[in-house]
């Protein structure tokens, strides 16, 4: 397959000589940002600290509080695991989620309701809301006030779902799920700003359960027990390992209509993820050609990106292709609904759903029902 990567020109990343040039430019980040890495690690020691020792006080609510959140920046899948979570509770319980709606325009605790604007509520809240309608969808920067809120709009809720709550510690969660990736995992990663970690490793012991996210379809138990020596889980801790299924991808505007990604389909990618490395190696694997419209995570497309879109579909010579983009972005693009019926773009959704290696999707699930059945206010 032929993949080109548009993002500001670079060179596909795929090339030996472009992971070379990365691992040098990661080093001399390292070095020149050791002072400000210090300067961080020492705010955030002394901010756990003043948890650890009780000086600042943890809130604990009455109502089963699950935490989905990583170390590091972003990238790991919180979205689709939380949806995967959603998922396995939403038959038995009242479910609500609660986000900060990151890069909205507005502020404040919202109710996100289907017909929301991306902007003011966040993409992922959005992307929440119109797939599980009868979930609590809400944002809110002050999570205790979230938390508040879900209780008094909505008092026969039976679990909340904290997206991204890991160093949210003014709220004390009943249970803690913490993710990395597979490609990139803590263990091996730094502090801000040398590296992508928002606290120390060990801020992995917080964790009731680590998942292990975007493996490889074929990983082998000899390669996950490595893993599972360099994370060292404590003895109350259990690891699992989780990859991606995608599906077949919809059409914008039209979610029965659908389309089977095959070796002679050219597919133009635009995607606006902290981390699309895994989603473009399965296109690499699975379609003819792609060429990829990378932007940055949670990225507003401006009319100018979706001129450029039109001009690159237009400009390749093919006669079986397609737009592509994920789910999370699809909500973004929405806004640009009056320029994509007029142009007649052909724009594919892809649905991704969450997988546990070696049959312990159940092993997962139990573990999260056995914490739900034994929630004491």
């Amino acid at each position: 397959m032929t993949m080109t990567n548009l993002q500001m020109n670079a060179p596909s990343t795929h090339s030996p000589t472009n992971y070379m040039d990365k691992k040098i430019q990661n080093i001399f980040q390292l070095i020149f940002a050791f002072p400000f890495t210090v300067l961080y690690g020492l705010g955030i020691s002394i901010l756990n600290g003043l948890y650890q020792v009780g000086i600042l006080k943890s809130v604990r609510f009455d109502v089963p509080i699950i935490v989905v959140g990583n170390l590091s920046t972003g990238g790991t899948g919180k979205t689709p695991h939380v949806e995967y979570l959603i998922e396995v509770l939403r038959p038995y319980l009242n479910v609500a989620t609660l986000s900060r709606g990151y890069k909205r325009k507005s502020k404040g605790f919202l109710g996100v309701a289907p017909n929301a604007d991306a902007q003011l509520v966040g993409d992922e809240p959005l992307q929440f809301k119109r797939k599980f309608r009868d979930v609590y969808v809400t944002v809110s920067e002050s999570r205790t006030v979230g938390v508040m809120q879900i209780m008094g709009n909505a008092p026969n809720t039976q679990v909340i779902l904290m997206d991204d709550g890991y160093q949210h510690r003014a709220i004390e969660p009943g249970f803690v799920v913490l993710l990395t990736t597979f490609d990139k995992p803590y263990f091996k990663d730094f502090l801000l700003p040398g590296g992508n970690l928002r606290e120390w490793r060990s801020g992995d012991q917080r964790a009731n359960l680590i998942i292990v996210t975007k493996s490889p379809k074929t990983l082998t138990r000899d390669v996950a027990d490595q893993y599972l020596e360099r994370i060292q889980p404590l003895k109350h801790q259990s690891v699992y390992f989780s990859y991606y299924d995608y599906g077949m991808p919809y059409y914008f505007f039209d979610a029965e209509q659908s389309i089977e990604l095959t070796d002679e389909l050219d597919v133009i990618l635009i995607c606006g993820l902290a981390n699309s490395d895994y989603l473009v190696k399965y296109l690499d694997e699975t379609v003819n050609f792609a060429r990829i419209l990378d932007f940055p995570d949670h990225y507003y497309y401006k009319s100018q990106d979706l001129e450029n879109l039109k001009a690159q579909y237009e400009q390749h010579d093919s006669l079986q292709k397609i737009i592509l983009t994920t789910e999370k972005d699809a909500v973004r693009l929405e806004l640009h609904r009056d320029f994509i019926v007029q142009h007649e773009l052909p724009i594919f959704i892809l649905p991704v759903q969450v997988h546990f290696h070696f049959g312990e999707g159940r092993s997962f699930e139990n573990a999260i029902k056995q914490f739900l059945l034994g929630f004491k206010i």
